[in-house]
């Protein structure tokens, strides 16, 4: 599966267009009581990365459910909420079937 922000796909040409797509992902973080601010950092890093990778997953799914084989114009969307230690990636592009040009 292409997965790219971008319209098109060099080397390729949309055949198909299928229909837009999205995967979101809410994870939530432990709460810790250490006020080590590296150790805070890095939670939320890899908290986003865990949000950002469940969120592209279920995009890729969510595109092989109408039998594309590429998103192109992926947008991502990312909130957080610190009062709840929520973070919510969303990501939305269009589902397409791509050729290569050659």
């Amino acid at each position: 599966m292409i997965l790219t922000t971008t319209n098109s796909i060099e080397g390729f040409r949309i055949v198909e267009y299928k229909g837009i797509v999205t995967g979101v992902s809410v994870n939530t973080r432990k709460a810790s009581f250490s006020f080590k601010m590296d150790k805070y950092y890095a939670s939320v890093e890899a908290t986003m990365n865990d949000a950002k990778e469940d969120a592209f997953q279920k995009l890729t799914e969510n595109a092989k459910k109408l039998n594309a084989n590429a998103v192109v114009g992926i947008k991502l969307d990312l909130e957080t909420n610190p009062n709840l230690a929520m973070t919510m990636v969303s990501v939305t592009g269009t589902a397409v079937n791509v050729a290569t040009d050659k």
